[in-house]
């Protein structure tokens, strides 16, 4: 996997709902390497901490490959790298294949992949319309958040490198569709609630389904 753009925000108004707020979904390229930082990319911006940021949403990485499915789509959008909001775009990120928990080298920094992406109200802004949300959803490609053990600086062209791979078998496409799923699997339920390296809040709330 590659680096094909480094992606960051100065915020954006935006109006939800009559009120006025900012965000940081408008991403767009940085001819400049970006400083994976423990909460979040430095330089970036992270408005709604609740949300975004923080030790488990620290970076957000979304596949180059999708680009060419969503174009289509929406063809009269002005598209450029950081259209998803992600901080990395990512040459070769295949959903199906990175595993909740694993550990790549990226650049000079260390990450784990933490969970996927839910897309909320700000991508529909971002895309002009709501719609997109649930076609996001049912498109089951949705990228993926990075946990930072080891801060560093990530360029353009700068590899992805597999350095361990989780010994539970979920990846993030799987947990992506349970989390969505009306009828969900029991032998996902199980692996995603005895792996460590989700979020304790996720766990917890799929035991219910148990």
């Amino acid at each position: 996997m590659k680096v094909i753009a480094t992606n960051i925000s100065m915020g954006t108004m935006i109006t939800w709902n009559g009120k006025e707020e900012k965000t940081g979904i408008f991403k767009t390229p940085t001819a400049e390497p970006i400083f994976l930082g423990k909460t979040d990319v430095e330089k970036d911006t992270v408005v709604d901490r609740k949300y975004h940021g923080g030790l488990d949403k620290a970076c957000y990485l979304f596949s180059a490959e999708e680009y060419e499915y969503w174009k289509k789509l929406y063809p009269n959008l002005d598209w450029d790298w950081g259209m998803f909001g992600e901080n990395l775009t990512i040459a070769g990120l295949e959903e199906s294949q990175i595993r909740i928990g694993d550990i790549y080298s990226l650049g000079g920094a260390l990450v784990q992949i933490s969970q996927p992406r839910e897309p909320c109200y700000k991508l529909g802004i971002r895309f002009n319309t709501q719609n997109i949300i649930r076609q996001f959803i049912d498109r089951s490609h949705p990228g993926t958040y990075v946990r930072i053990l080891e801060e560093g600086l990530v360029s353009q062209g700068d590899s992805m490198v597999l350095v361990e791979q989780s010994e539970n078998s979920l990846t993030t496409q799987q947990f992506y569709d349970l989390l969505f799923a009306k009828e969900k699997s029991r032998e996902l339920l199980r692996l995603a609630i005895n792996n460590t390296a989700l979020p304790l809040k996720k766990r917890e709330s799929l035991e219910k389904y148990v």
